[in-house]
């Protein structure tokens, strides 16, 4: 028999246009703890799943044989209205083509009248179940997905990239995104698109490096069948998919200059025709672009088009290299581990202080992709529930200078080591903080005085006055 708890939790549509058998079945469902609605007609059954909002209903045990609509055609209906919802067919004049078209239609299973109350009460505790795993696997799947696209951090780059963010997501300004490869400028988009009033329309992605030349115009606009040899079928394009939503354009700087210029046409117009039509079709559609070129230099190297670099430039969007977030690595690893560990299936591990540390002093060439990759290798190659300093690859060792199960000597400790007067200590400590510093901006003095919030004329002097050599 079923767990009653569980049971107690499910409600179940009947329908059936035989009153006892609608009956039977309500005291016998009853008598298990699920809550019981009844229907006579196919028509009665779907009026109940119309609407915005999907009626309280887990299961439906399905007659075949009904009048006017006929069971199959409820199930093909209610398929369409509610796919995730369980449908178990009953039938007192079975055979196997109709098993066989229920199940195709999908129908969880085929019950023969008259049933067996056991076989049947198991049915329908088995399909509720797999109807559960599915829902959580879909919403592991959606929470996942989200995951994959956020943004952690709390650095002074960090903060200021999430004010842009917030004040380009409140308004419908086509925005370009500059940042180097790795940096997570997929990862803003989303965003944009997610705190924007576009959020519960399409995001479509399309990135103009992956796609060849002689394809890309099918791929943005779609075309008819025929058009072309291997155009079987009618294609919609990524105009039309994102239509009331969002398009990014990833890697715009790799698109051709032809196909720029038809690009900003649709553009200007929202409006194209797919390839081999000649019905105009209008869209509206906000676009997000992005780009590791820097699209100014593209444009006087004549690789890139002014017009559409100007139609696309509304609100301009940097995102920084990992290496001026050095003190997001602290947050970031953390969540790495953690979504991988969901994503693999496997026990969360920790990472040690020490391993912590040498990942921070890295910088990082590839930027968080980089460092996503290297977190998801650790997690699946370490044995342990401790991720160590011995387990970082050795590439990453060699760069930040220590050997393989030993952390870099902390500044501090050295300090101390010697034997130095206060302010000796504290010049000595100075020096070594703003080397460090200047390092992981790229001996960038601006960026850095801004990161360790100190006017630029000071750092300039305190470079100079303790003999900082500047990259």
């Amino acid at each position: 028999m079923t767990d009653l708890l569980q049971a107690m939790t499910h409600t179940i549509l009947v329908v059936d246009d035989e009153k006892s058998i609608r009956l039977g079945l309500k005291d016998l469902l009853e008598d298990e703890k699920y809550s019981v609605e009844l229907a006579e007609t196919g028509e009665e059954c779907l009026a109940r799943f119309q609407g915005e909002v999907p009626p309280d209903i887990d299961a439906v045990l399905l007659d075949i044989w009904l009048p006017k609509i006929d069971g199959i055609e409820v199930l093909k209906k209610l398929k369409q209205i509610h796919p995730q919802i369980p449908v178990i067919m009953l039938s007192g004049h079975a055979n196997i083509d109709t098993a066989v078209t229920a199940t195709k239609n999908g129908a969880y299973h085929f019950v023969e009248k008259p049933f067996n109350a056991e076989t049947l009460l198991l049915t329908l505790a088995n399909a509720l179940r797999q109807s559960r795993l599915e829902m959580e696997n879909v919403n592991l799947r959606a929470s996942m997905q989200r995951n994959q696209h956020r943004i952690v951090g709390n650095s002074p780059a960090y903060q200021k990239m999430m004010e842009q963010i917030e004040r380009a997501a409140a308004s419908d300004a086509w925005v370009l995104i500059h940042g180097e490869n790795g940096t997570g400028k997929e990862s803003v988009a989303h965003l944009i698109h997610e705190k924007s009033p576009r959020s519960q329309n399409p995001f479509v992605e399309v990135n103009c490096a992956a796609i060849p030349e002689e394809l890309i115009e099918s791929e943005l606009f779609g075309h008819e069948k025929g058009s072309f040899t291997g155009a079987t079928t009618r294609k919609i394009g990524k105009f039309d998919q994102a239509n009331e939503g969002t398009l990014f354009l990833d890697e715009i700087g790799d698109m051709s200059l032809k196909t720029q210029a038809k690009m900003l046409r649709v553009l200007q117009e929202q409006r194209f025709e797919r390839v081999g039509g000649n019905k105009t079709i209008m869209v509206n559609v906000r676009v997000i672009a992005a780009s590791n070129k820097n699209l100014e230099e593209e444009m006087s190297a004549g690789n890139f088009r002014e017009d559409l670099y100007y139609r696309l430039n509304v609100l301009q969007l940097d995102v920084p290299p990992l290496r001026e977030r050095a003190g997001d690595v602290d947050l970031l690893v953390p969540f790495f581990m953690e979504y991988f560990t969901s994503m693999h299936g496997q026990k969360p591990k920790e990472i040690t202080r020490d391993a912590l540390e040498v990942l921070q002093q890295y910088q990082w060439p590839g930027n968080i992709r980089e460092l996503k990759n290297i977190v998801e290798r650790m997690m699946i190659m370490v044995s342990t529930d401790r991720v160590t300093v011995g387990d970082i690859p050795p590439a990453i060792l060699n760069a930040v200078g220590c050997q393989s199960g030993s952390a870099p000597k902390p500044g501090m400790e050295a300090l101390v080591s010697q034997e130095l007067t206060y302010r000796e200590a504290r010049d000595s400590f100075e020096k070594l903080y703003l080397s460090a510093m200047l390092k992981r901006h790229n001996w960038n003095i601006s960026k850095t005085a801004e990161a360790i919030r100190l006017e630029r004329s000071n750092l300039h002097k305190k470079i100079k006055q303790l003999g900082i050599e500047t990259g």
